[in-house]
């Protein structure tokens, strides 16, 4: 009953306009994170759907155990893969009619990257129609621009994003271990933003992660996100762990019991996992001896389309972690594969984030605390986390481009998605 209940008052308006007589619960960022809260010590996977194998294995995943999740692309990914931010919604609605998922799943645009203050005016076009699209949530993601330029292009884009929609913003660039975001600079990212009526439900950091497949024994560092986390508590902000994929799995425990964080993105564990490359435990790829991807035999795609694959990347110099780029000439190829293939390309994502959700971030069960979020508001809308409780007039342009605190940005460069 408390799925019927949820599906007829937990779809945002732009889903039931799309999608008159879905049955799928496509819900608010909100949602999930509200659930993850409620759990306690818990959080869920943002799947990056770069491809229909990882959007279906992601949600046959999540309904084994019964948890929410966010289903997301990068505006970055939109370059280099078939889902973009515009066709995600669509691709998701479809899988989860056809596979009977009944979990809430978010829609997620991640990092709305905007580098330059030149990108803000063409937001102001672009993201409605984003929503307009079923996007259900958004991470705008102005932190390659400084501190001040970064919260006035969030004070600026966010009354664009409705009310109702799952809303992340991001201090420090995601680049490793140079450049570490400080509390200090998120509290001011947050407070800007919560004086003039923006309550975020999430904020990105650079805490030492890096996108793609984590190797490093740096890693996340848990104690520097605890200590920003607890600096923006009471404005109502959880945390979105960006580059999870390959960090072990004791680290990501360590996440969940001693930080705020309720959204962990996963994009490149996923993809290798679909294609049948060899990885360990944790999603970090396995080379072998030439330092090559090492296909697994009779597992992912078959070993024909991946000599296809991989002689496509060497003839146009793919190396490394740019071989995500061969999700869009090879989608259609992977969806044309014998049904037992793509079976098993879906199985190897379903049970690798079966494990991620059920046995490593505590999200297992969290569907039903989500379905009963939804009927306590009596809405698809639950209304912010936290009051105002800062002053407008004390965060001006001129005040808070004064206020600014410098700090080392660490090295320029490609740190996208």
């Amino acid at each position: 009953m408390s799925f019927e209940q949820a599906l007829e008052i937990g779809r945002p308006p732009t889903i039931k306009k799309l999608f008159p007589n879905s049955k799928a619960l496509i819900v608010s960022g909100k949602v999930i994170d509200r659930a993850m809260i409620k759990k306690g010590n818990a959080m869920t996977v943002a799947a990056n759907g770069r491809n229909m194998s990882v959007i279906r294995g992601s949600l046959r995943a999540a309904q084994k155990a019964n948890a929410v999740l966010l289903v997301e692309i990068a505006k970055s990914e939109s370059n280099y893969c078939m889902s973009n931010f515009w066709n995600l919604a669509r691709r998701v609605d479809q899988a989860m009619n056809e596979l009977g998922i009944t979990v809430p799943v978010a829609i997620h645009a991640d990092h709305y990257g905007l580098k330059t203050w030149d990108e803000v005016e063409p937001a102001k076009v672009e993201i409605p129609t984003m929503f307009e699209a079923g996007i259900t949530s958004i991470a705008i993601d102005a932190s390659h621009m400084m501190d001040d330029d970064n919260l006035k292009a969030n004070l600026e884009l966010a009354p664009l994003v409705p009310k109702w929609a799952g809303y992340e913003t991001e201090i420090g660039e995601i680049k490793g271990k140079d450049g570490m975001s400080t509390a200090v600079e998120a509290e001011y990212l947050i407070q800007g933003l919560n004086a003039h009526g923006v309550i975020p439900d999430w904020i990105a950091l650079n805490n030492g992660t890096t996108h793609g497949i984590e190797a490093s024994s740096e890693g996340i560092q848990v104690a520097l996100t605890a200590e920003i986390h607890k600096a923006v508590e009471k404005y109502g902000t959880s945390g979105a762990q960006h580059g999870t994929s390959g960090n072990h799995n004791d680290r990501l425990r360590e996440i969940c019991t001693q930080t705020n964080t309720t959204k962990a993105n996963v994009a490149t564990a996923l993809q290798m996992v679909s294609w049948g490359v060899k990885v360990n435990e944790f999603g970090n790829a396995i080379l072998d001896a030439d330092g090559n991807f090492d296909k697994v035999e009779g597992n992912g795609v078959t070993n024909e389309l991946w000599a296809e694959m991989v002689a496509y990347a060497d003839k146009n110099g793919i190396k490394g972690g740019n071989f995500k780029k061969l999700n869009l000439p090879f989608e259609n190829k992977m969806m044309a594969q014998p049904l037992e293939i793509r079976e098993r390309i879906e199985q190897n994502v379903e049970d690798f984030m079966y494990n991620l959700l059920a046995n490593v971030m505590n999200a297992g069960d969290t569907a039903p605390l989500a379905y009963e979020a939804i009927i306590a508001a009596g809405s698809y809308d639950l209304g912010p986390k936290a009051d105002c409780i800062g002053n407008p007039d004390d965060w001006t342009e001129e005040k808070y481009r004064a206020r600014m605190v410098q700090r080392d940005r660490g090295p320029e460069g490609d740190f996208e998605d």
